[in-house]
């Protein structure tokens, strides 16, 4: 575990170089500790594949005692000793959602492309990314943009060569060892596989996103019928 500066108002926390389930759950209960510690100054954790990026108020720093010449490294000096005493992973169990998802079609135009890459059926892509637990290794790109860790490796499939210049709300995709959906309609780059008539993104509450990492994702193929009743009722 590294910590170093990052700009003149927040510090990175390296846990390593590997993206897995070990190196997240550790990511996970950094997060847990520091909240619990509430160490002066601190005002935003973001949690990332490897890293965790600590944003901090140097006013409030200065205030706990901090030298005015060296904010960073008292602050660091604190989160270091609240992490080397931070367990492994979070005690509680990470929240479960389930994501319904009306796969191909004109919702999802690059499915074909995945399974002839993977010498696959479309059925069988299918039944695979929904077979899979993924969890949400970050947030980013765009409001309440899930980075989902976990694909199957076989499903894995390179971004597109050139980005559309709109994605639908929605939209479920594949870009390397990863799936995502989009919360808002955005360019993208990712293989679209399907879309989902479920809101991520809610500006008008507090957490604005309906993921939040560190939470278990779980997606449920549906028909265009039930696609239409739960977009109506969203």
């Amino acid at each position: 575990m590294q910590i170093m500066p990052l700009g003149d108002c927040a510090l990175r926390v390296e846990f390593g170089k590997v993206i897995d389930r070990a190196t997240h759950a550790r990511i996970q209960a950094a997060c847990e500790a520091l909240r619990a510690a509430a160490v002066p100054g601190v005002q935003e954790l973001v949690p990332a594949y490897t890293t965790l990026t600590i944003h901090y108020d140097p006013a409030a720093v200065a205030a706990a005692g901090a030298p005015t010449d060296d904010l960073g490294g008292w602050l660091g000096l604190r989160i270091n000793q609240v992490l080397e005493r931070a367990p492994k992973s979070l005690k509680s169990r990470a929240r479960v959602v389930t994501i319904p998802v009306c796969y191909g079609g004109e919702f999802g135009p690059d499915l074909e492309k995945i399974a002839t890459r993977a010498k696959l059926a479309a059925a069988e892509v299918v039944r695979r990314h929904t077979k899979q637990e993924y969890w949400v290794a970050m947030v980013g790109f765009a409001p309440g943009f899930a980075y989902l860790a976990g694909l199957p490796p076989e499903l894995a499939t390179p971004r597109l060569a050139k980005p559309r210049a709109s994605v639908a709300v929605g939209s479920v995709g594949i870009a390397g060892m990863q799936t995502g959906i989009y919360p808002l309609a955005t360019p993208g780059g990712w293989n679209l596989i399907g879309r989902t008539p479920s809101r991520l993104f809610f500006p008008e509450q507090t957490p604005p996103t309906l993921l939040q990492a560190g939470d278990r994702v779980n997606f449920r193929s549906v028909s265009r019928e039930e696609f239409a009743k739960l977009e109506a009722g969203a």
